[in-house]
């Protein structure tokens, strides 16, 4: 295959002959060359004679070298690569062919290379497009044949292998070709045997009566808040649908405390200035200072005010467990206690006296009246709405659900 498209006679000749002429190539080139990156040797020599007049020598010699570098070097690891006869290799050797294959196009705009002195490269093109077209149908159809064994294990249950059919149609199709064989239902049948089903529901094992729509809001995050790549999420049995696992959340007690009003009354006394009061002598006159003003002091008095505080408060508990089973045998396979508690707080005050006495912490709450307490119902959907991203959480997360 490779002997007719290239003579790999003339390749130690050139690498001879050039080597010298390295050495008179710019020092960033040679960096490149010296470290056997020879593509970034390339690079670095088109960008600086692409569009130049007047070409350095060096540089187009720098160029010449470093390409029959990278030429000789890629042939040979796909030639030997293909003489082992291991179809995995062709994904390798159609890279191979695709890295010659830009390496020429990068040349060829530039031909004849000529520099200032005179000096001509010479390249060795192949016929690149014949082996890259082969080994591209190889490398995919070796893709298309890893897939069709996925999928057969898939078929016997084995849901990974099914996704692993899939990221592989779908690499032939990035990498090859957009569309091959029965490539599309090949993804299709990967995608649906990939998928795991679940099902989830909310039971009610405390002494409470829950309110309808507590499973309501429970199952309303459903399949838009759960579903992802690889798992589909339903909230409603069917005799139809055969799932792989059934999630549970199972509540066990819901616990709601008395609706409790306490009260404080406390005192605010506070020293504040009231006026001025002038210093006299001993015979009650005004004193005055040497620049004849009168002296004054400031006249503080003591004023209160009597404060009453309520606080109200209610709270709501509840707690649970999240429970996976296997969708054929039932069996439990997961279980983690969840709960959270939803706390009713409000503070409200009034005072008599005078306000100029109220401390920061006083006046925080004067602005408040006693309110009514929320209704049971309401602080148990708030504990659903409290629950909800937690179990979201961990159904997205569960390694258990494959």
């Amino acid at each position: 295959m490779f002997a007719r498209s290239v003579s790999f006679a003339k390749f130690p000749i050139l690498l001879t002959l050039t080597a010298s002429l390295l050495l008179t190539a710019c020092h960033t080139a040679q960096r490149f060359v010296e470290s056997g990156d020879y593509d970034g040797a390339i690079e670095y020599c088109v960008q600086r004679l692409r569009g130049k007049k007047n070409k350095k020598t060096e540089l187009v010699q720098g160029l010449e070298f470093a390409f029959a570098k990278a030429q000789a070097r890629d042939l040979n690891s796909a030639r030997i690569l293909a003489t082992r006869d291991r179809p995995e290799y062709w994904e390798r050797i159609n890279n191979l062919h695709r890295a010659i294959r830009d390496r020429q196009n990068k040349i060829a705009p530039l031909l004849p290379l000529v520099s200032k002195d005179g000096y001509q490269a010479k390249f060795e093109f192949v016929d690149i497009g014949t082996l890259e077209a082969e080994s591209r149908e190889k490398a995919a159809e070796h893709l298309y044949t890893q897939a069709e064994d996925l999928l057969q294990q898939a078929e016997n249950g084995d849901r990974l292998a099914a996704r692993n059919a899939y990221q592989t149609l779908l690499d032939l199709e990035r990498r090859y070709y957009r569309q091959y064989k029965d490539k599309d239902r090949m993804l299709r049948d990967a995608e649906y045997l990939g998928t795991t089903h679940i099902l989830f529901e909310v039971e009610n094992h405390s002494a409470a009566l829950l309110p309808r729509q507590f499973e309501d809001r429970m199952l309303a995050m459903g399949s838009a808040d759960l579903d992802s790549r690889w798992k589909a999420f339903y909230v409603n049995a069917r005799p139809d649908l055969q799932v792989d696992y059934r999630v549970v959340f199972r509540i066990y007690q819901i616990d709601i405390s008395p609706e409790r009003i306490s009260e404080r009354r406390y005192v605010d006394t506070k020293e504040i200035q009231d006026g001025w009061d002038y210093e006299r002598d001993v015979r009650g006159r005004i004193k005055k200072d040497t620049a004849g003003n009168e002296i004054k002091k400031p006249h503080m008095i003591e004023v209160r005010a009597r404060v009453l505080e309520t606080f109200q408060s209610k709270a709501a508990r509840l707690t649970g467990a999240l429970e996976v089973y296997d969708g054929n045998s039932n069996a439990r396979l997961f279980t983690r206690e969840m709960g959270t508690e939803i706390l009713f707080e409000h503070y409200a005050a009034t005072y008599k006296g005078d306000h100029r006495a109220l401390s920061k912490a006083s006046k925080r709450y004067l602005d408040n009246d006693p309110v009514p307490f929320p209704p049971d119902v309401d602080m148990i959907m708030q504990a659903a709405d409290r629950l909800k991203p937690e179990i979201r959480d961990e159904l997205r997360q569960n390694r258990t659900i494959l």
